[in-house]
């Protein structure tokens, strides 16, 4: 059988697609995503890419509507050609700008269509077109709300492997001081760098130690020198430093949640507050409600009072172990795999059906 998987942009919708083809080695994979995003970086080692330029509507109706709207329409018309020509038996999308032209293309075809939206708050394109697929898997059982009267099954969101597996680190960190990690997702939080450089100091005095991913667009990287801290621009074993961390500091991307979940790894969340519709924020409050991360709004958190709430956690190893126990609760590790089941069980029945 044969799956293109309609994935692009950032990692929080590449890495779950990953991680379920990852899951599916009997099936023929192709991946469809736009030129110049980070797809163009990941994926060609591993699947055969096809790119076409779509975009979303940002910006107010007007005369570059039009212009969008004419290209959605050749992508439309790309896809459905490369489904048809390719004898593709489905599609998998995680949702994005090219979710939509995939699923109109594979719709047009009576294909079948498996939607994974990983976000508690559901995107535009998934409450606009989830109506036309076969079902939607969710990463937040609290996303069921937002769609339309279509099969949905609660999977979780399917995370990389080596975060479900102990991960060594090449770092000098000793194993019996508190570890705080900090990250701003993959393009890192240059608001959020700030606030901890001001709190650092306090933390290190106080004996913990401090992993910093700080993204590759700070200004001022360098201006905090200890030999406790430890800043990287990026660092390609986050899950051996969510294993080890006592708390993280981080943005509340669904990805990035799911991968605190799986490593039952506490946190302080501060959403990103230019998400679209501040989805973050829905997802940080699924953590809060159950107990396993504490969140603060961007325009209110000072330093004083980020620095007080990390001392008194870290001061409280009673208190993160419950808030670790709770982000596990939260964890569904096999969500891949869980997955994969669908995936193959839909495209086993439209085969037989179109054979």
């Amino acid at each position: 059988m044969r799956l293109l998987i309609a994935a692009s942009g950032t990692g929080g919708h590449l890495f779950p697609a990953i991680a379920l083809a990852e899951q599916l080695p009997d099936m023929e994979i192709e991946w469809l995503g736009v030129p110049n995003r980070l797809e163009t970086q990941l994926v060609p080692a591993r699947y055969p890419l096809h790119t076409v330029a779509v975009e979303g509507f940002q910006q107010p109706l007007g005369v570059g509507s039009i212009a969008i709207v004419l290209r959605l329409a050749q992508s439309i018309w790309q896809v459905r050609k490369l489904l048809k020509e390719g004898k593709f038996d489905g599609l998998f999308t995680t949702g994005g700008y090219i979710a939509a032209p995939a699923i109109i293309a594979a719709r047009s075809l009576s294909l079948p269509i498996i939607f994974h939206e990983s976000n508690a708050l559901p995107g535009k394109v998934a409450r606009w077109f989830s109506r036309w697929c076969n079902v939607a898997a969710l990463g937040f059982e609290a996303a069921e709300e937002y769609f339309p009267p279509i099969q949905t099954a609660y999977l979780g969101t399917p995370v990389r492997t080596q975060f479900r597996t102990p991960q060594k680190l090449d770092l000098p960190l000793p194993t019996d001081v508190p570890l705080i990690v900090i990250t701003g997702g993959s393009q890192g939080a240059v608001a959020i760098n700030q606030l901890i450089r001001q709190c650092a100091p306090q933390w290190l005095a106080a004996g913990a130690w401090i992993f910093h991913q700080t993204g590759d667009k700070d200004p001022d990287v360098d201006s905090l020198q200890h030999p406790h801290y430890i800043a990287q621009p990026f660092y390609d074993n986050m899950a051996g430093l969510f294993q080890r961390a006592n708390l993280a500091i981080s943005r509340a991307g669904a990805g990035t949640l799911t991968e605190l979940a799986v490593t039952h790894t506490p946190a302080i969340l501060i959403p990103y507050p230019y998400a679209a519709e501040n989805h973050q924020a829905f997802n940080a409050d699924v953590f809060v409600k159950a107990g396993a991360a504490l969140v603060f709004n961007q325009s209110e958190l000072t330093a004083p009072l980020l620095e007080s709430k990390v001392l008194e956690l870290v001061r409280s190893p009673d208190l993160l172990a419950q808030m670790s126990t709770k982000a596990a609760a939260l964890a569904i590790p096999d969500s891949a795999e869980r997955l994969a089941v669908l995936v193959q069980q839909l495209l086993t029945v439209g085969h037989r059906e179109s054979g």
